[in-house]
């Protein structure tokens, strides 16, 4: 059982730790709220991907490839999204109060960021549902639970090193250095957001 748990874990952190929409908020976020502020970011990214590793686990990764436009209709509505949130980034500002801090690093904003672009995520959800799922699928019915644990534990683990990575960088990125790491990580946003829509013409 051990051994295939340490599979889950590998696959799920194979998948997970390549750069990313979730990566990129997760780490943004850390390194904006620090510790243990950014709990709330990791607690947000990781209960979304178990959510949908469940949901392949159940079966839901056939419908990625049974349901004619549901994959288009992802990378279309990624798209859309990530260019929203790459433009907000490329747009950011050093805040200039405590409150002005404050309210851009609120948990509820911080949450619904995390959250969209974890549902919203195409090549999330393709690894997660996807993927995950048909692995999941292909084990015994004996590890099945095990396998699950496994990758589950590794979204758990990636996003908490990398929102703990990130407070440990505060005192060497000061707001001002910080916004030009948000509009790096628009430029990557927005660069996603370019390939989800090549994509999605591909398709239709």
């Amino acid at each position: 059982m051990s051994s295939t748990f340490l599979t889950g874990l590998v696959l799920g952190l194979g998948l997970i730790i390549p750069i990313g929409a979730q990566n990129i908020l997760v780490f943004s976020q850390g390194l904006a709220l620090g510790m243990p502020r950014a709990l709330w970011t990791v607690l947000a990214a990781a209960v979304c991907d178990s959510l949908l590793i469940l949901a392949g686990a159940l079966g839901a990764s056939a419908l990625l490839t049974h349901v004619p436009g549901l994959q288009a209709g992802l990378l279309l509505a990624g798209s859309v999204l990530l260019t929203y949130l790459g433009i907000k980034y490329l747009r950011a500002k050093p805040p200039t109060t405590p409150d002005e801090e404050a309210a851009i690093t609120s948990p509820r904003q911080v949450i619904s960021k995390v959250v969209a672009a974890s549902l919203f995520n195409p090549h999330a959800i393709i690894d997660t549902v996807g993927i995950l799922g048909a692995a999941i699928a292909a084990q015994s019915v004996a590890g099945r639970a095990v396998f699950t644990a496994g990758t589950i534990s590794a979204s758990w683990i990636w996003f908490l090193i990398l929102a703990a990575t990130a407070a440990a960088l505060r005192h060497v990125l000061t707001p001002k250095r910080r916004v030009w790491f948000d509009r790096i990580s628009g430029i990557i946003l927005c660069g996603f957001a370019v390939g989800f829509a090549v994509q999605f013409v591909r398709l239709w």
